[in-house]
């Protein structure tokens, strides 16, 4: 099947501000933002729990950076192809710069979500992996691109790990089993799909367009980690809407300030798998106006 071809001509203008910060008490910062002219994105490596073995020498961190890296390079060589088959050409190079050295078939190797917008003539485009969520407001209408497999697992997941009768298992050895069981559906159908050393899993994202003219134009995009996705998800603090205002008016510095603080006031009443996470957030406005930092 012939490769769809995107058309490259002159786009309003897209203004970007992004804020990426590590949780509190950790130095390393497992999310990336980045821009490479028209293309913008947000990867979120995935936390590898102590004690776990990933058959690989290098950490999320170093993958996250060299999958970044390798986008850019395949934007570069083919603007026109599709961002399913760029970021494919980008696991696949990422194969190679783990040298030879890692078991990159051990389910444990290091992966991350995906969340990219491009924008191109009269159109954006975008593509979500994994639960870095895309939010839109076209036409005055917000909306959400989400890709909710990986929910839909882990919610499959506390199932069976509740089933284990009370007293059989220990804390920790339920969540070792729980671990077990999530990395045995990463890349599998009726599992969830995430950048990892499979490039199909680029071809399992969920993708469109954007119109950048007419009645629904694309205004704003707000591209998240689910560490800054939790202000709306877990801790409702607001909307998407109010999520989109908040971000254009104060900054993505601002979202990551309200989700620190009910880190800190509701973590003790929630039950989240860490009490902190990574948290991303870029901004694209569009339009005429002086470009952003």
């Amino acid at each position: 099947m012939a490769e769809p071809v995107r058309a490259v001509g002159r786009a309003p203008l897209m203004r970007v501000r992004s804020a990426s910060a590590p949780a509190p008490g950790r130095d390393v910062n497992e999310d990336l933002v980045f821009r490479f002219g028209a293309l913008v994105g947000v990867l979120d490596g995935a936390t590898v729990p102590e004690g776990f073995d990933t058959g690989c020498v290098h950490g999320p961190e170093w993958y996250v950076r060299h999958l970044a890296a390798r986008i850019g390079l395949a934007e570069a060589v083919r603007p026109t192809a599709s961002l399913m088959s760029n970021l494919a050409a980008a696991i696949l190079a990422v194969r190679a710069d783990h040298g030879g050295v890692c078991d990159l078939d051990h389910p444990g190797t290091p992966s991350s979500t995906v969340c990219l917008l491009r924008e191109g003539g009269d159109q954006v485009d975008y593509l979500v992996l994994c639960d870095s969520p895309l939010v839109l407001d076209a036409g005055g209408r917000v909306s959400v691109v989400s890709d909710d497999r990986l929910d839909a697992a882990m919610a499959e997941l506390r199932r069976t790990v509740a089933a284990v009768p009370a007293g059989t298992a220990d804390r920790t050895t339920r969540f070792r089993q729980a671990v077990g069981i999530q990395r045995e559906r990463m890349n599998r159908t009726h599992g969830y799909w995430v950048a990892a050393s499979d490039p199909d899993a680029a071809y399992h994202a969920v993708t469109g367009t954007v119109p950048l003219r007419g009645p629904g134009a694309l205004r704003r995009a707000v591209l998240l980690s689910d560490g800054a996705s939790a202000a709306v998800e877990q801790f409702d603090l607001m909307d998407w809407s109010g999520l989109l205002d908040l971000v254009s008016a104060e900054g993505p510095d601002a979202l990551i300030g309200r989700v620190r603080a009910a880190e800190r006031d509701l973590s003790d009443r929630l039950r989240r798998h860490k009490r902190a996470d990574d948290a991303s957030v870029v901004l694209c406005e569009f339009g005429p106006g002086d470009s952003g930092a």
